[in-house]
């Protein structure tokens, strides 16, 4: 097989048009007090998950982080209210 007949990108992806990078995304981290394991982010990152325009969340019990990716920037109380809904307590943006 010819070494450029390969339908991967030199950049290892094997699509093209990969979603996995978009445009205009927002990706902002909170600070989550109460996680303490897996369960923990994933009650907090299915709340979270819910919200409009969230397409990715990211919590890590470990450190109380929780990452969110969206399509313009979140209103912070619905993240509170959904970190609320989930049992735990949203301290603010990470710094």
């Amino acid at each position: 097989m010819a070494e450029n007949s390969s339908c991967c990108t030199p950049e290892g992806s094997c699509h093209s048009g990969s979603t996995d990078v978009q445009v205009g995304a927002v990706t902002t981290t909170y600070k989550v007090t109460g996680m303490t394991c897996g369960h923990c982010e994933g009650a907090v990152s299915a709340e979270i998950g819910e919200i409009a325009g969230v397409s990715a969340v990211q919590a890590v019990a470990a450190t109380g982080l929780v990452t969110v990716t969206s399509q313009a920037p979140l209103d912070e109380e619905a993240v509170r209210a959904a970190v609320d809904e989930a049992g735990y307590e949203l301290v603010g943006q990470a710094a």
